[in-house]
Formats: structure tokens, C-alpha cells, sequence
């Protein structure tokens, strides 16, 4: 315990120390700037510029525009770190507007005007304003300008890539959100991301009456475990008695419970059309918040723009990994690298030195993605690459999972299971406090302590007789049949390690990889949505019904020796709000409203339930 106390205090004394090098860096060869810059409507964004002292050569401009504040303000604070600051190159932060010391007024994932009037305003025209600003005043610039951001600032980011600036050579959207309603952070196919939409918003959500530079207090405290906090919580409305309505963002997502024009006016993907300046989209295999936004605004700029110079980038990381951590581990995964220090060495510095500088050679392939399982960077020239060949699992009798499609034929070939929303499946076996939004290595976190539960189908091969390597998209095709009107259908894919498997390095990792079950890709299906997610339509009890969905994208090896399996259930909390297992509007139903109901996955010649996957060959 002494030996591991000691570790712990010399890595925070070292990370410390790192980080004052970096500050006094910072200060003794950059000034900082602060501004106010005006956009066409009048409203003045708050603006930090660190520049260079030495004027021998000019800089290009690096731009990050952010709704979380672009702290330390005062032209005599700076910050701990700023990647490649030795390398050269003007950093510029913004409050976007209605944030922090920026003017007007804040709107969560602000539409996009199609059709602008002279003073119309949306996050792209005041990317745009600010670019023509900073190439105009700020001193000692190349005229060259890139954006980048990761998360919420991934979105300013991709949206600047919209009737961009002139100025605008490069473009890196990390983590971007693109779709609120059908995969990033606040639902996934209709489902309401209940444990992290509700905690993020019960602070980003609150109002700031005039411009501040301090973030507001937090109005929950509660230590309490978060599956019980959210099932003592009750159905979504009751949020509302801990918030108070004080969230506007938050009202407005309980009004709007379909795929209707509030959430579809928030979609970025329908419109990048000429797009014609780099663009380096970049995420993480276990990003829980935005990994649809990543893979899905790199195909959106693919697909409308045929001579673009689009790349994609995917890491062995969570929701950011690749600045805020290693990335050698993640969970009890160890990929026996620094995969982050790769990607910032090899991929991201090369890209802004290349097209800000002219500086080096770009050997960027279209697509670099990490294959988990076999712990290697792959290239390529297409994602999906051209040659991952769609294939079939299906489910069996006996629990069995196989490429070959069932050969009997039966109505009464299926699997049950009891759903109960007084005992939902947990997301997670780990503990975690309700002010957090949820335990990021859960997505590859061990899945027995799913598999023996009564509530949970398992599905499984024999033991594989050579590697199979998946990369694309997953789709689950389902035939379902429920006691109730509505339902939610999880989906897991699953590595079950051999039990003679052997463990990682026991300093660094103590967990035992016999028998382990790899969460590699999950997602869920609100049912009422099966058909259209504008019209939602009911089930009819116990009637044969299909279900399919698709499931995000996942490069991984399942290994000689290693065996596939599918989980099936039909709750995830509290990852998920409860679905009451009733056709009501979910986000205003009461506690009565929720029932059990029996779920039955069937599985014959007729009814063939499967999870197609792309193998690459």
C-alpha cells in the first residue's frame, strides 16, 4: 500500500511539475491578448489569443471556439498546457456566444439557416466573422487558420467547415456531436440518455443572466449510488422536482419525446455540401458520448463532397482519450502503447504543420483506425474498408450463435425473458455517484455479471478456429414479439476470452482475463420507433414483429480461441431512461404506467434473428 501510495504522489508531483514547465513555457515566448470581436449582428464574443514574442516569422492561427469557457481570464494568466506550443502557432480560444464573458444569447446546437438574411446568425456565420476578425488583427499572422475542438467544441468546429471562411485551410472536429436524437450524448435511437443528459444538463443548463467568468454552482450534491438514485427518481418528469423547471434546455427535451423538427433542426449532418478544405475527423472506439458524431460527420463530408480532402481517425480511447490521457490502457484493456502520443506525434501535429505551414510531408492515409484485439494501427483507403464482406451471426437454439441460418421452421422457436422495470439490467457492475455521468470504461467493461441474470438472453460460438476481424457498421435485425405496447431491445457483441487467457502485467493490472467477456459494440432500439423515429407506432401485444437497428461502428479482432457472443435484453440503466413497456409518451408518464412484460427473440428458418457484421478479409 506504501509502495502504491508512493507511485500515486510521484506521478501527481511529475504531472505538476510537467505543467508548470509548460506554463512558465508559455509565458516567457507567448503575450496574451483578450477581445472582444464583434459579429455581423452587433454581439461582441469574448476572444483569448496566445502569440508568439518571437515576430521573426509569421504564425498560422489555430482556433478553438467553446461553450466551457476559455479560462484563465486576465492577459497575465495562462494556462497549464497548450500542445505544440514549441512547435509555433497562434492559439485562439472564444467564448461562443451567450457563454461566459461573450455576449448574446446561448442556443444548445443552434440550428443551421439555410437560407440567410443579412444580419442571420448560426454557429457558422460567427465562425466565419471571427476568422475574417483574427486574419485582419491579430499581429503576425500567415493568414492561414485552422479549427479544432473536441466535444461541444468538435461540433463549433464541424460547423465552421459549413460555408466556410476563405482563411480556413484545415478543419479537425474531435468528438463532434452531430445528432441529439438518433446517437449522440442525449439519445440513441429515441432512447433518452437518462444518467448523462440529466446530470450534464443540471449544470451546462443553466441560464447565465449577464456574462460571467466563473461556472454556475451545481444544484444536486447527491452521493448516492446512481442506479438507485435514478430508480428511487422514477419516470423522467420527476426531474423536474430536483431542477425545478430551471433548465430551459431540459424542459424543452421533455416536450419533445419524437424526432420531430426541434431535434431534426439540430442535425449537422445533412449539410456539409462543399466542402473543400481539410478535414480531420477524429474519435475514439469507446466513445460513449459522440462516437456516431465522429463516424458519421466524416461520411456525411465523404458522401456530398466528391474531391474532398477528408480523414478519419479512430483510437483505442474514450470521449477525448486522445489529448486527455495515454491511451497504452483503457479499463481493463491494455493496448501495449502510448496510442496517444502516436496519434499527437504522427497524425495530428504533421496535419496542422502540413496545411497551417507547408511544413514536412502529409502520408496521411483516408482512414487510420486502431484494430482492438490484435492492438495495431490499420490504413485505409474507405471506411467501411472496401473489402469487410457483410456476414450473418445467427441466433439458435441452445443458446448457440452461428453463421448458418436456422433450418427449422417454427413459430414457437423462440427465447424469453421476464422485463421488469423495478429491477432493470445495470449498464455498468461498478459503482459510481450520481453527480458523475456515468462510468466511461464501461464499454468494454467484463459482461458476466450480465449473463447470468434471467433478464438477459446470451448467445454464443464455439470456439473460433481462426482470427475474425470486423470493421464497419453492425446491424441488428431482430424478430421480437412483446406482452406489453413498447419496449426497448439491447444489443451487445461480445469477446469471450479462453479461460486459459492470460493476465496483463499484475503491477499495473490486476484483473483476471480467463472467461472474460469484452463488451466490443452495444446499442439500443426504443421499439415504439422501429419504423420511423418521427411517427412512432405501438406494439401489438405478443405479435411477431421485426426490430432492426443499427449499431455503431467497431474495427476489432476476435482471436483464434476466442468465441462471439450477443447479449439480448431490454434495459440499460441508467445509462437509458425506463421504458414503462407501455406506448405512452415516456417522457410525461407516471409511475403507474410501468408494467413487466414478457419479451420473446425468435429464432427459426422464418423468424431468423441476426446481427450482420463486416469481416475483413
Amino acid at each position: 500500500m506504501k509502495k502504491f501510495l508512493l507511485i500515486i504522489i510521484l506521478f501527481l508531483v511529475s504531472a505538476n511539475y510537467t505543467a508548470a514547465q509548460n506554463k512558465e513555457y508559455l509565458k516567457e515566448n507567448y503575450v496574451k491578448k483578450e477581445y472582444q470581436i464583434e459579429m455581423r449582428d452587433g454581439v461582441n464574443l469574448f476572444t483569448s489569443a496566445y502569440i508568439p514574442k518571437n515576430d521573426s516569422v509569421k504564425y498560422p492561427i489555430l482556433l478553438q471556439r467553446t461553450p466551457y469557457s476559455v479560462w484563465p481570464y486576465g492577459e497575465d494568466k495562462f494556462p497549464g498546457n497548450l500542445l505544440y506550443a514549441e512547435e509555433g502557432f497562434i492559439y485562439v480560444f472564444q467564448d461562443v456566444r451567450g457563454k461566459f464573458m461573450s455576449e448574446g444569447e446561448y442556443v444548445n446546437m443552434r440550428p443551421y439557416i439555410t437560407n440567410k438574411k443579412k444580419n442571420d446568425i448560426d454557429e457558422t456565420t460567427d465562425s466565419y466573422d471571427t476568422i475574417e476578425w483574427l486574419i485582419n488583427n491579430i499581429p503576425n499572422n500567415n493568414g492561414n487558420v485552422a479549427t479544432w475542438g473536441t466535444s461541444y467544441p468538435g461540433f463549433y468546429a464541424a460547423m465552421s467547415c459549413i460555408d466556410a471562411h476563405p482563411a480556413l485551410k484545415a478543419s479537425s472536429p474531435q468528438a463532434p456531436i452531430a445528432d441529439w436524437f438518433i446517437g449522440d450524448d442525449m439519445h440513441h435511437n429515441g432512447a433518452l440518455s437518462i444518467s448523462l443528459s440529466y446530470t450534464f444538463f443540471s449544470v451546462f443548463g443553466i441560464v447565465r443572466p449577464e456574462p460571467t467568468n466563473s461556472w454556475p454552482k451545481r444544484n444536486r450534491t447527491n452521493l448516492q449510488d446512481a442506479y438507485n438514485y435514478f430508480l428511487e427518481m422514477g419516470p423522467v418528469k420527476n426531474t423536474n422536482q430536483i431542477l425545478k423547471g430551471e433548465i430551459p434546455f431540459w424542459n424543452e427535451t421533455l416536450k419533445h419525446d419524437k424526432y420531430d423538427d426541434f431535434w431534426q433542426s439540430r442535425n449537422t449532418l445533412p449539410h456539409f455540401n462543399n466542402v473543400d478544405h481539410a478535414v480531420m475527423v477524429v474519435g475514439g472506439w469507446f466513445d460513449n458520448e459522440d462516437l456516431y458524431g465522429e463516424i458519421n460527420t466524416y461520411k456525411s463530408i465523404e458522401d456530398k463532397n466528391e474531391n474532398n480532402k477528408a480523414t478519419l481517425v479512430m483510437g483505442p480511447w474514450d470521449h477525448g482519450g486522445w489529448h486527455r490521457k495515454t491511451g497504452d490502457t483503457f479499463g481493463d484493456m491494455d493496448f501495449g502503447s502510448a496510442t496517444s502520443k502516436f496519434y499527437q506525434e504522427n497524425i495530428e501535429l504533421p496535419y496542422f504543420n502540413f496545411y497551417l505551414k507547408e511544413k514536412g510531408e502529409l502520408n496521411l492515409p483516408e482512414v487510420y483506425a486502431f484494430e482492438t484485439g490484435n492492438n495495431k494501427w490499420n490504413k485505409f483507403e474507405h471506411w467501411p474498408p472496401l473489402n469487410a464482406t457483410p456476414k450473418k451471426l445467427y441466433l439458435n437454439k441452445d443458446e448457440n450463435l452461428s453463421f448458418d441460418i436456422p433450418s427449422f421452421s417454427s413459430a414457437y422457436s423462440y427465447d424469453e425473458y421476464i422485463s421488469d422495470p423495478k429491477n432493470p439490467v445495470p449498464y455498468s457492475a461498478k459503482f459510481h455517484d450520481a453527480r458523475r455521468m456515468y462510468d466511461r470504461t464501461y464499454l468494454v467493461d467484463d459482461q458476466r455479471f450480465a449473463s447470468t441474470r434471467p433478464d438477459v438472453l446470451v448467445y454464443e460460438t464455439s470456439a473460433l478456429t481462426e482470427d475474425i476481424t470486423i470493421a464497419g457498421d453492425i446491424i441488428a435485425d431482430l424478430y421480437v414479439s412483446t406482452s406489453g405496447t413498447d419496449s426497448d431491445w439491447i444489443v451487445k457483441l461480445i469477446d469471450v476470452y479462453p479461460d486459459d487467457a492470460p493476465d496483463p502485467d499484475p503491477n499495473t493490472n490486476k484483473v483476471q482475463m480467463g472467461g472474460y467477456e469484452m463488451l466490443v459494440r452495444a446499442d439500443i432500439m426504443r421499439g415504439k420507433f422501429r419504423e420511423s423515429f418521427i411517427l412512432p407506432k405501438p406494439f401489438k401485444p405478443r405479435e411477431v414483429t421485426q426490430v432492426k437497428f443499427k449499431l455503431n461502428d467497431a474495427h476489432h479482432t476476435f482471436k483464434k480461441g476466442h468465441k462471439m457472443m450477443v447479449q439480448i435484453q431490454s434495459s440499460w440503466f441508467p445509462m437509458f431512461d425506463l421504458n414503462p413497456q407501455k406506448y405512452v409518451d415516456i417522457n410525461e408518464c407516471s409511475k403507474e404506467d410501468f408494467q413487466k412484460a414478457t419479451q420473446r427473440i425468435y429464432r427459426s428458418k422464418d423468424y431468423p434473428s441476426s446481427i450482420e457484421i463486416k469481416i475483413l478479409k
